[in-house]
């Protein structure tokens, strides 16, 4: 069960759902309740076959490009204290005009399956065994499905300033992966 969480943790960070919602609710703030519906399935769907397709083509990319998992975990690391910054640092995200071609791009990549989220499976991958990793990136899908889908909701609830501080507390989080990530990384270069 730990090493689920080790993988849970980080990914659910990464693709944070919470800061998901706001932007999924903006992009289809138009849209009837069926193409909402359309949207967010083509959104996961597409999250998980981009995920998939990283995850295990990523030792290949790492060979070709003759890249280490330690580079990777620096560059990885410094991509995504470099994402939540920005996003702690930009309140305003630009907006898309509605249409129910969004769920593959913006929704489903990189709004959910973005850099942070590929960058942390990818490490993930080179440190926890796989079946861990599989199982913690579908209850994130789960997760992010019922929180997108109930995501009307939840503006009713909280607001959807609720929503953004919510989410600028995960982009903490996010930051401070970021700096175990380089940490982590440079302790494997310099063989510290």
């Amino acid at each position: 069960m730990e090493i689920f969480l080790l993988c849970f943790i980080p990914l659910f960070v990464a693709l944070d759902p919470v800061g998901v919602m706001p932007l999924f609710l903006g992009l289809t703030h138009d849209m009837p309740r069926r193409d909402r519906q359309k949207v967010l399935n083509q959104s996961v769907v597409t999250a998980v076959i981009v995920s998939l397709l990283f995850l295990f083509a990523g030792n290949w990319i790492f060979k070709i490009l003759g890249i280490t998992l330690a580079d990777f975990q620096v560059a990885g690391g410094i991509l995504l204290m470099v994402l939540a910054i920005v996003d702690l640092v930009n309140p305003t995200k630009p907006e898309r005009q509605p249409n129910t071609n969004i769920g593959v791009v913006p929704i489903g990549v990189p709004l959910i399956m973005g850099p942070a989220a590929l960058t942390t499976l990818l490490v993930l991958g080179k440190l926890y065994p796989f079946h861990w990793l599989i199982l913690a990136l579908l209850v994130n899908m789960i997760l992010i499905t019922a929180a997108l889908y109930y995501s009307s909701l939840t503006e009713k609830l909280v607001g959807i300033n609720g929503m953004q501080a919510v989410s600028k507390i995960i982009s903490l989080f996010l930051a401070a992966i970021g700096v175990m990530f380089i940490r982590v990384g440079l302790r494997t270069i310099f063989n510290i």
